[in-house]
């Protein structure tokens, strides 16, 4: 960049907004999302059931606003729209109406493409769904090349922007069990980096009916709580609520009623012959037993166990 052409912003200058959600806190609007899980979690399901509540205006899950029903773009690229995607958003009860795509038959829609800005000003759409975003990068680039990455999102991140709509994008994961979820996505952990929230869905292994989306990056609020969906072959697609496991638990295939149960037997031992033990001794020692945080904060909630300061340290009460 030459000095003639560098131009430098006075933060004085610049005038500070909120942001503004479409599912708070998961999925802001103008920005990215990814939702990402090893095939066949229900990742897709998941999304076409959001936007069918979306479409009729309706509640989403852990969410008491109602908001006015929105346009949505959706494009896939592995399942076909007269025998799988309609099906499906017939059985969510979408108002079908609402629910746009982009003709691919002569095009290879990419995330670059000025088509895809074209089809969001036409027909206004707030949430854009790209499946999966691995065939969205473009043909040219290397979704493991964080130089060739960079550019695509910057782009796409721009257009989320500029027409405030909330672009989702669906991934799959790689196969590296015991990886940290931010390094289990295909490609450069670029893809990663330019969301505002990423979200992992995956299944209970001891309850493969039961499915669980975890929030794995949250920039811009904190971090919401896991939520619960059923898949079950005779009754089809159900939301569960609020369902407690974390991140890592859910990438091991942890069963969250085992942790919690295990939460709770730990915290009754360390009690067993004591009334108070310092906080900082009970979270090193979870922490040694692969107890999260959370579900040893929701077993002490069940076991009425309170926090104290005495002095400079806190300690925990059982009543």
């Amino acid at each position: 960049m030459s000095e003639k052409n560098l131009k430098i912003i006075n933060m004085q200058d610049v005038e500070a907004t909120e942001v503004k959600w479409l599912w708070y806190p998961y999925i802001p609007y103008g920005k990215i999302t990814i939702i990402q899980g090893d095939p066949g979690e229900g990742k897709t399901t998941l999304v076409l059931n959001l936007a069918a509540l979306l479409t009729r205006g309706e509640k989403l899950p852990a969410c008491e606003e109602t908001t006015d029903p929105i346009n949505v773009l959706y494009q896939s690229a592995e399942d076909g729209l007269a025998d799988t995607i309609k099906p499906r958003l017939m059985a969510a009860n979408a108002d079908t109406s609402r629910v746009m795509v982009i003709d691919e038959t002569n095009i290879e829609l990419s995330m670059t493409d000025h088509h895809l800005e074209t089809a969001i000003r036409q027909t206004g759409a707030k949430l854009v769904i790209l499946d999966p975003l691995q065939a969205y990068l473009g043909a040219k680039v290397d979704m493991h090349r964080a130089n060739e990455v960079r550019p695509v999102f910057k782009h796409l991140a721009t257009v989320a922007e500029k027409y405030g709509c909330a672009i989702v994008l669906i991934a799959h994961m790689n196969k590296s069990a015991g990886m940290k979820a931010a390094y289990r996505m295909l490609g450069s952990v670029d893809i990663t980096a330019a969301a505002r929230s990423v979200l992992i869905v995956g299944r209970i292994k001891n309850n493969p009916t039961t499915r669980v989306m975890v929030h794995s990056k949250s920039s811009l609020a904190p971090e919401g709580e896991p939520i619960g969906f059923e898949l079950n072959p005779e009754t089809g697609f159900a939301f569960i609520g609020k369902y407690h496991i974390s991140v890592d638990e859910l990438l091991d295939g942890g069963n969250a009623a085992n942790k919690l149960d295990e939460a709770e037997r730990f915290l009754e031992t360390l009690f067993a012959d004591v009334d108070e033990i310092p906080q900082r001794k009970i979270i090193a020692q979870a922490q040694a037993r692969n107890i999260a945080k959370r579900t040893l904060d929701e077993a002490k909630k069940k076991l009425h166990i309170s926090s104290v300061k005495i002095g400079s340290q806190w300690l925990w009460r059982r009543n």
